[in-house]
């Protein structure tokens, strides 16, 4: 915890952002189950500011519209002000959904106010998920099969891609999103935590051939789009609630901060 509160220290001059924190919590392979020292991940931390008044009712502003991302090998933490958070979650964001469903284990810290967002989850869920997991899996797809040398690849990914042909890493990716797609559509529930971690660290070792993956994966769109057709969930978030939660939020910090 001591090197996260430093990262955060470092990064802000103008407030304490540990203090502004409502969620810290640990995402990736580590919330998924697939996340061994010593191989090709990261550490993956990502959490929701909620900004002192200087930044909602004055001209600052937090981060990059809204976003800021900190890396310090073998840290990855991505910061979100809590509307551009909110804004992402609307749209059935994969890589911020899964935050507010994550075990207990994962959050480093969850203030009341994380709590009630976590607790009103469900207000976020819709059918508009499926065109995100299947955007989102579309991308690891491309990713993959381009199997270009990007900047982020350390060398033990740029050598098992070399090895196999393709990045398992992507593939692994892939394959999880259509997965998860897939339950969070049928049961309006996400298991971000994975029962199938094992075939996953597999398929990230490269386990699987290239023809492998992409059957795989294309009979996973064929039933995620099936699934679209059945799912219990409403067509859209509910906006309206979703406003007044945000609304609740910000007013009881912004007005605890301008009495104190």
């Amino acid at each position: 915890m001591r090197i996260l509160n430093d990262i955060l220290f470092e990064s802000s001059k103008s407030f304490d952002m540990w203090e502004r924190t409502i969620i810290l919590a640990y995402v990736g392979s580590i919330s998924h189950g697939t996340y061994k020292a010593g191989e090709i991940d990261d550490k993956d931390v990502v959490g929701i500011i909620a900004p002192p008044a200087s930044h909602i009712l004055g001209l600052k502003e937090f981060g990059h519209r809204g976003t800021k991302t900190i890396k310090r090998d073998p840290w990855d933490v991505v910061l979100y002000e809590l509307r551009k958070f909110v804004s992402l979650l609307l749209k059935s964001n994969p890589n911020v959904l899964g935050l507010l469903w994550l075990e207990d284990d994962m959050y480093l810290q969850c203030t009341p106010h994380g709590k009630l967002l976590i607790e009103n989850r469900d207000l976020f869920s819709s059918k508009l998920a499926y065109n995100s997991f299947c955007g989102y899996a579309y991308s690891q797809l491309k990713k993959m099969e381009k199997n270009a040398y990007l900047g982020y690849m350390g060398k033990k990914r740029k050598e098992l891609t070399d090895k196999i042909g393709y990045d398992a890493k992507n593939a692994s990716h892939l394959i999880r999103l259509l997965k998860m797609g897939i339950e969070f559509l049928e049961t309006g529930r996400m298991n971000v935590k994975r029962k199938d971690a094992s075939m996953l660290l597999e398929i990230k070792r490269g386990g699987w051939t290239l023809d492998k993956v992409k059957r795989t994966a294309d009979e996973l769109f064929k039933v995620l789009k099936d699934v679209k057709e059945k799912t219990p969930l409403p067509e859209k978030p509910d906006y309206d609630r979703v406003n007044e939660l945000l609304i609740e939020i910000q007013y009881e910090l912004l007005t605890k901060e301008i009495a104190g």
